[in-house]
């Protein structure tokens, strides 16, 4: 009896310092270049109405948190990313700029290889504000609205700690334009503001579980 609780107190003690082992904790900053698709790129035929289109090829920045538990892990991330707009749609900016949040899923290949290609999922949050119209004076914002990203990359070690992450998502949503001074705006569509983004990244992990 006593000799089987002792195998068991070392199983459970061999269970918990792999599941310590594998973990990892990473922050890391990256560059974003963003494809629009669908409507969000085109030039529409009513360019006076207050839709959201004549995206062009956007550029921004994103910061990422995550935790790694062996080849599940979970992350978080804030993207920011200003599109071009040169159809008469925009106004004299000649930006949209979106901008929000994300939690989702990681899993990532095992093992002590250099590079580790992953697989990853989430929930997006984002808010969109540009122009319509061709005019300054035609702003509009959206409602913070749930969309999805998924995506695929690798983390390549550099250096023990540091990893060197290139990784390609595509992001779906659908925003219901907001006219500041207008009251009513029921009858404005929404919209689909989806884009690819390839996005080269830098990150810090904890030195345990790389």
């Amino acid at each position: 009896m006593v000799s089987l609780r002792r195998t068991l107190c070392l199983i459970a003690s061999f269970a918990v310092a792999s599941n310590l082992n594998a973990q990892s904790i990473s922050l890391g900053l990256r560059g974003t270049g963003s494809i629009p698709t669908g409507a969000f790129g085109q030039d529409q035929t009513t360019p006076n109405t207050a839709l959201i289109e004549g995206a062009k090829t956007g550029f921004g920045y994103g910061l990422d948190a995550g935790l790694s538990l062996g080849m599940i892990g979970v992350y978080a991330g804030f993207d920011h990313v200003q599109f071009d707009c040169k159809t008469g749609s925009c106004n004299t900016d000649g930006k949209y700029t979106l901008q929000g949040v994300t939690v989702g899923v990681k899993l990532s290949a095992t093992g002590s290889s250099l590079i580790r290609p992953f697989v990853k999922g989430g929930v997006t949050l984002n808010d969109l504000q540009g122009g319509y119209g061709g005019s300054s004076s035609n702003t509009l914002m959206t409602d913070r609205s749930p969309g999805y990203e998924f995506g695929a990359g690798a983390d390549v070690t550099l250096g023990g700690i540091l990893s060197f992450t290139p990784q390609a998502r595509y992001v779906g949503q659908n925003l219901k334009a907001r006219i500041p001074g207008v009251v009513n705006t029921s009858t404005t569509p929404t919209q689909g503001v989806n884009y690819i983004s390839f996005d080269l990244g830098l990150s810090l992990h904890t030195p345990f579980g790389r």
